[in-house]
């Protein structure tokens, strides 16, 4: 694994607006007519298991800045940071950064006297397919990325490859203003990612924790509901609930697994400081 320094700080804040901030926007690609770009405020919570299939959870309460551009190749919004070729009306290419909580071991009884979980930064790949709409105010899409998983964590290391195969319906104006998105997908992990969850080192075995040597294969199936709606031209709220089911996963004889099912929600608002006058499309 190559090393390379990276402030903890900043990547934990970046990996934390990304996370939380991919619940204030759409799945799909923004329409024409939006500013180019924005800047302001985002305020929320979020409750996620400590690490899939945890039985200890992790709470937030966050108010960070954000930031939002909406360029033709390159974009910052709810999905991170991505770099895009489009190579049809259908079917579009990008890169992308992602990002995901740290959890100490001291605070996850199963994993007591084991490394902490650092903070998680993921890059790669997606193609994003553009499907037929089911119906008027209606996108849906199928998003296919298969990034790299890196600890941040006195250094940077990698630690395997995810694949998350993706089905979003958006659903704009379903009524009082408000817009849902609507989300189901399967996560796969590699024999690295999944032994960075799941495997237990020998010399971090104990009698009621045995060491376990994980393998590739299904992380989780997840199934998510999002809402949003704009309170003014500036201020918007947005709430989502996720359910991760992982009774399917490849690594259920871990001694670390000790959930096959558990939620995620979170609620916040955005507000706008700034915007660009020029807008998408022109």
């Amino acid at each position: 694994m190559k090393f390379f320094p990276l402030p903890k700080q900043i990547a934990f804040l970046a990996a934390l607006t990304m996370a939380l901030c991919q619940y204030s926007a759409s799945a799909q690609a923004q329409p024409s007519g939006l500013p180019l770009w924005e800047v302001g405020g985002f305020a929320g919570s979020l409750s996620t298991p400590a690490y899939p299939a945890s039985a200890e959870r992790l709470s937030r309460n966050l108010v960070l800045p954000y930031f939002i551009y909406r360029g033709e190749r390159l974009s910052v919004d709810r999905d991170g940071i991505d770099a895009r070729l489009r190579l049809s009306p259908d079917y579009e290419l990008d890169l992308g950064v992602s990002g995901s909580f740290p959890a100490s071991s001291n605070d996850i009884a199963v994993r007591q006297g084991m490394p902490d979980l650092g903070t998680l930064l993921e890059f790669g790949p997606r193609l994003k397919v553009k499907l037929p709409s089911p119906g008027p105010g209606l996108r849906l899409g199928l998003d296919l990325p298969l990034r790299e998983v890196f600890e941040v964590s006195g250094g940077t290391r990698g630690q395997g490859l995810v694949f998350e195969p993706t089905l979003a319906l958006d659903m704009d104006n379903v009524g009082g203003g408000w817009s849902l998105t609507a989300k189901a997908g399967l996560t796969w992990g590699d024999q690295r990612v999944n032994q960075y969850f799941y495997g237990v080192a020998p010399a971090y075995a104990t009698a009621l924790r045995p060491a376990f040597e994980a393998q590739s294969g299904l992380m989780s199936a997840r199934a998510s509901l999002g809402a949003s709606k704009s309170l003014s031209p500036d201020v918007r709220v947005f709430g989502y609930a996720r359910m991760d089911y992982f009774g399917l996963s490849a690594n259920t004889a871990s001694p670390l697994h000790l959930q096959n099912s558990s939620p995620s929600l979170g609620l916040g608002l955005t507000w706008t400081l700034g915007r660009s006058e020029a807008r998408v499309g022109e």
